[in-house]
């Protein structure tokens, strides 16, 4: 699974509410030939992000190449089932916070057909909307 080596800072304050954005960066296929771009605002685990690579690396086998273009480094706490205060929780996870338009994954070195369709079944893997996009 993907996480940071090392954070400065153990647990992070909520964030602004970022649903409202449009990404302005990692909108295009830059590396591949075919990407995955999400269409919702979302926070993705970094197990979730290992379900899409595995579901990508199984299906292309041993031709072409991948990128993954998001990277978990947000922690993620959780209190414990206890009652009011008792302060913040202790870091569970990381996850990264994708907006609409943000390419997720991309594939070179194989057919559209078998792009299209490994992409799809990674999409399956994460909850946003995502779509097939292809390099201009």
């Amino acid at each position: 699974m993907l996480l940071p080596k090392k954070v400065k800072h153990r647990k992070w304050q909520r964030m602004r509410n970022f649903s409202r954005k449009i990404a302005s960066r990692g909108t295009t296929v830059a590396f591949g030939s075919f990407g995955l771009k999400t269409d919702d605002a979302y926070e993705i685990s970094s197990r979730q992000i290992e379900a899409a690579r595995k579901t990508i690396t199984r299906y292309v086998q041993k031709t072409g190449r991948m990128w993954i273009r998001i990277f978990p480094d947000k922690p993620l706490t959780s209190k414990p089932n206890v009652r009011m205060g008792k302060g913040k929780g202790d870091p569970v996870g990381y996850v990264a916070v994708v907006q609409p338009g943000q390419v997720l994954f991309e594939i070179d070195g194989i057919s559209i057909e078998l792009a299209k369709e490994a992409l799809r079944k990674a999409g399956s893997k994460l909850p946003v909307k995502t779509k097939f996009v292809v390099r201009v």
